[in-house]
């Protein structure tokens, strides 16, 4: 197959020792829907395998779809998602205050999208600067008052952004961190970019809260890295960087926001929540593969009791549709084994309303198709909505319609 790369080694530390920890099933690319002129393409699916390094215990895919497929035409806004911009307004104001930034420093976001935190960081007084690969996004958030170079960072990027406009003071990469293969390049280039005393700021989904949240359908072509603390400190250091704070925050199912200085020159001590959280991944083991494996099981557990459920009521004659058409529903579509079992997929998302979806080509629908075609089970794929998503339907349930919750752990309801 055409498109991917399949590394050998460990894109933290160079290690070539890895355990397959997370066998989940090949999928289509996430976000890639398909308007009708479109179905009749055949869209590859791509490895979801994810491994563990014996070495520095990081967790991660190996096989590496070609990033120019994944981000160049990327569609996704950081404003369209729930909750997301109050939560920017809020970061914004709380790294300024607790790092003390002073007015008009230099601030740089890698993966800007749509420049929606630059524009916090605008209105909180200071010079900001997005870069970011997906070009008609760049544009848009360039004519929006936020500079947004249409690149991917690099080691070279940060040369020149530092020729034409000095130090950064804060730099941050918030969800794209995971999506880098060549995540040493671009740590190189932070430590270039920033000023002595600088700070770069990232939120990552956390590997522990995938675990106790299961979140696994954060598993997707374009996060190619999972992160925890253990791993993620050894390889800062390596790179003349360092970690001294994290915090958790609740976006993606669980996330960290990690906080790092020049290992040379920053003056920042490290904080009594990074030590402690530091010490229980290696309580609970989170470098070693067991952990991986009881996770594993699992999420295998959940998915054979959804297939069971459904494939007795369809056998009954019911029919099935889904709710959620995102990159995580993917995922979990394709895992769950769910593509010849649903009708069709309703969603909020009017980007998304008379598309197909990723590979499988299921039609997508607005939610007003659980009415004018009522199914008789819907399978809520974006699960971690379920409470808004049933409040605004129970319409549908008081019909005698169900709603199937695949995760945490299968449920009918009402």
């Amino acid at each position: 197959m055409k498109h991917y790369k399949h590394r050998n080694s460990c894109r933290l530390c160079g290690s070539t020792k890895f355990e397959l920890v997370l066998p989940i099933l090949p999928s289509a690319i996430g976000d890639a829907f398909v308007s009708k002129d479109q179905i009749n393409e055949v869209q590859d699916l791509y490895p979801l395998d994810t491994y563990l390094c014996l070495d520095c215990g990081h967790l991660q895919n190996l096989d590496v779809v070609d990033p120019e497929i994944l981000f160049r035409n990327y569609t996704y806004r950081t404003s369209a998602s729930m909750g997301l911009v109050e939560h920017f307004k809020k970061y914004a104001q709380t790294v300024v205050s607790g790092l003390s930034i002073p007015q008009a420093s230099f601030v740089v976001e890698i993966g800007s999208n749509d420049g929606s935190l630059l524009k916090a960081y605008k209105a909180q007084g200071m010079r900001v600067m997005g870069v970011d690969p997906a070009k008609a996004i760049a544009a848009m958030a360039t004519s929006e008052g936020v500079k947004t170079l249409p690149e991917f960072f690099t080691y070279a990027i940060a040369q020149q952004i530092l020729a034409e406009s000095g130090p950064a003071t804060l730099m941050c990469a918030n969800n794209v961190f995971a999506h880098a293969d060549n995540i040493t390049d671009i740590v190189k280039g932070i430590r270039s970019l920033l000023a002595p005393d600088g700070v770069f700021v990232f939120e990552v989904s956390y590997v522990p809260d995938i675990i106790d949240n299961f979140v696994f359908d954060t598993i997707y072509h374009e996060h190619v890295s999972h992160h925890a603390l253990i791993p993620l400190e050894r390889f800062f250091n390596s790179l003349d960087m360092a970690l001294f704070n994290v915090e958790r925050v609740a976006t993606k199912g669980g996330s960290i926001r990690g906080f790092a200085q020049p290992l040379s020159t920053g003056k920042r001590a490290k904080t009594q929540p990074y030590l402690r959280m530091l010490e229980e991944e290696n309580r609970r083991g989170v470098a070693h593969p067991e952990i991986y494996r009881a996770f594993y099981q699992a999420i295998e557990k959940r998915k054979q009791a959804v297939l069971v459920y459904l494939d007795k009521a369809i056998a009954q004659g019911k029919t099935v549709a889904a709710y959620g058409a995102s990159t995580t529903t993917t995922t979990l579509l394709y895992h769950f084994e769910l593509q010849t079992r649903l009708k069709f997929i309703v969603d909020d998302n009017p980007l998304k309303y008379n598309l197909y979806s990723p590979g499988a080509h299921i039609p997508v629908f607005s939610s007003d198709q659980l009415y004018s075609s009522p199914p008789d089970i819907v399978v809520i794929l974006a699960w971690q909505y379920s409470a808004a998503i049933m409040k605004r339907h129970t319409q549908f349930t008081e019909a005698g319609g169900k709603f199937l919750l695949p995760l945490p752990d299968m449920a009918i309801l009402p």
